[in-house]
């Protein structure tokens, strides 16, 4: 729970900071943040995962790029852009004969090929998905920047939940079915 907790710090505060400022002191603080975060992880000597690098490096780009412009596209660009990279990550891994779910949850689960490959897909599916959501959401007219952050913070956050109960569900049924066997 405290690693979660850790790994959100800086969405909620992205996300008090864009109800009590704008994009702007929003990104600044989500930039920072995260930031900080890194610098802490190395501090106290624990491990950097790949996925934390490249938060870094794209909240980074993106939310330095909204603010030396003073352009809030980039920072409604930056979930799309790392969702899409997560996506590419796990697809492309295949062509590589790597499939990047296994490595994170092998030692947990004993699962047969086909169940880690299709764990694989539907993660780098749910991915593309949710960054075209996030897309419409930011471009097409009907929300405001503010919803948009409300969406970014608490929507995406609600999608992935539901998306890790379903897999967690679908794993069950295989696990059961597998023994079964």
């Amino acid at each position: 729970m405290k690693k979660l907790l850790f790994d959100f710090f800086p969405l909620i505060l992205f996300f008090v900071a864009l109800k009590f400022g704008d994009i702007y002191v929003a990104t600044s603080v989500a930039v920072i943040t995260t930031i900080i975060q890194v610098i802490w992880l190395k501090i106290t000597h624990r491990k950097i995962d790949a996925s934390t690098w490249l938060s870094l490096i794209v909240i980074v780009v993106f939310g330095g790029a909204t603010l030396y412009l003073h352009d809030e596209t980039f920072i409604k660009w930056k979930p799309t852009v790392l969702y899409w990279l997560f996506a590419l990550i796990l697809l492309g891994g295949r062509l590589f004969n790597k499939n990047f779910i296994r490595q994170l949850m092998g030692h947990q689960l004993q699962l047969p090929e086909t169940a880690w490959n299709k764990m694989n897909t539907s993660w780098a599916l749910f991915f593309i998905i949710v960054g075209i959501i996030n897309v419409y959401v930011a471009f097409s007219g009907h929300f405001t920047t503010e919803q948009w952050g409300t969406f970014k913070v608490f929507g995406m956050t609600l999608l992935l939940v539901v998306f890790a109960v379903g897999q967690s569900l679908w794993l069950s049924k295989h696990i059961q079915a597998n023994n079964q066997q």
